[in-house]
């Protein structure tokens, strides 16, 4: 049952995929998110970094993708990559509060890249940061389940979208990333 679902996720991703032609009118650097700790972030102060945002879940069978987006964000941090973990329960498998996610995620992973606070990624609901992707680089932008993944360029617009299958130290995202430092 679990491989049907597994294929039916990949199928409805792949479907969704798609881009349109951006305005841009902000980018991303333009815009703010409130980190773990309830400080605010101002985007721009990762101006001129390449950003891999990913939308993650204590509870989800891709959480696992937390030891692969640490990895990353040891290799290619002082080459200008900065990931940022958006906690979210928009498909109901986070914890409750941001002081457990922030433990789960230290002691089960020794993430010490970039965490927010726990964040409705999807929907009316959805952070400013995720309906500005989806305004402008389309449907392949709206998480479809935890663990998606929206890398931002240097200019600070979306490059490109990677459904939760793809795990994060694929040659796919790998040899993106390496284009865009």
């Amino acid at each position: 049952m679990n491989k049907f679902i597994f294929i039916g996720l990949a199928l409805i991703m792949f479907f969704f995929k798609s881009s349109v032609t951006a305005n841009y009118e902000k980018v991303f650097f333009d815009l703010k998110i409130e980190d773990i700790s309830g400080e605010i972030i101002e985007l721009n102060k990762y101006k001129n970094k390449v950003i891999l945002l990913v939308n993650t879940a204590s509870y989800c069978g891709f959480t696992k993708q937390y030891d692969e987006l640490q990895t990353l964000w040891e290799l290619y941090e002082s080459k200008g990559l900065i990931v940022i973990g958006v906690p979210s329960n928009s498909f109901n498998q986070e914890k409750t509060n941001n002081s457990e996610v922030k433990e789960f995620c230290e002691v089960n992973f020794n993430i010490t890249f970039p965490l927010t606070s726990i964040t409705e990624v999807k929907g009316e609901k959805a952070h400013e940061i995720f309906k500005w992707a989806k305004d402008n680089y389309g449907k392949s932008a709206i998480p479809k389940w935890n663990f998606h993944k929206i890398l931002i360029n240097k200019e600070g617009k979306v490059e490109d979208t990677f459904s939760s299958l793809t795990k994060p130290l694929s040659k796919k995202i790998i040899n993106k990333i390496e284009n865009i430092l």
